[in-house]
């Protein structure tokens, strides 16, 4: 498997058998130019997830890739003249032959006075990669490659820190970073307080990455 981290949290994940983008947003850049995709995978519809704009042109650069998303971005995309496959939770989609299945389905709370939204993480094959979005969703799989979250205004870094530990993957690489002047100090953190097992790998900014 091959990561290429576009910033915050949209990722490309390339296996033998597929290649999925997740979570193209106003955060992150370079994911434009990506080709060949079987999926565009939408977490949930804030704009720092699903950037409507850049989307289309993605989408028209790729037209063997299925669009999926959660209920609440369906909507957005759907009234934006897209038409998305619903990821419902627990449901399993085959992109290109491989299991994806949706986790969750709830946004993390970023204050009890605000309303909540729909998110579903992605878990592929049975646990090889899990992309929560906003979320601290832990699967009953074992997850071999965790994206996870480094900072939020849903959040705090000891969060971040156990729910490394609940998931206690084999690799850990931290996406949703572009809130922070220095994400360095969460990321060193991680790597102090991770789980015995787990490794911390940051991930350089448009590069394919073997993990």
């Amino acid at each position: 498997m091959h990561l290429t981290h576009f910033g915050h949290s949209c990722l490309l994940v390339a296996t033998d058998q597929a290649r999925l983008l997740f979570d193209p947003g106003a955060f992150s850049s370079g994911f434009e130019e990506a080709r060949d995709l079987d999926a565009v995978l939408i977490t949930h519809k804030h704009p720092d997830h699903l950037d409507l704009d850049r989307l289309p042109a993605l989408l028209q650069a790729n037209p063997g890739a299925t669009l999926i998303a959660d209920p609440g971005s369906a909507e957005a995309l759907t009234s934006a003249g897209l038409r998305p496959h619903l990821a419902t939770p627990d449901a399993v989609i085959t992109v290109a032959g491989l299991p994806v299945r949706a986790v969750g389905g709830t946004h993390a709370v970023i204050h009890p006075d605000l309303p909540g939204l729909p998110n579903v993480g992605y878990l592929l094959a049975e646990g090889a990669f899990l992309h929560p979005g906003d979320s601290f969703v832990v699967p009953e799989q074992a997850v071999d490659v965790l994206a996870l979250p480094t900072a939020a205004p849903w959040m705090k870094l000891s969060e971040a820190v156990d729910y490394l530990r609940a998931v206690q993957p084999r690799l850990a690489v931290p996406i949703h970073e572009a809130v922070l002047a220095m994400p360095r100090m969460h990321y060193d953190r991680f790597t102090e307080l991770a789980p015995e097992g787990t490794r911390v790998r940051v991930l350089p900014r448009g590069e394919a990455t073997a993990v």
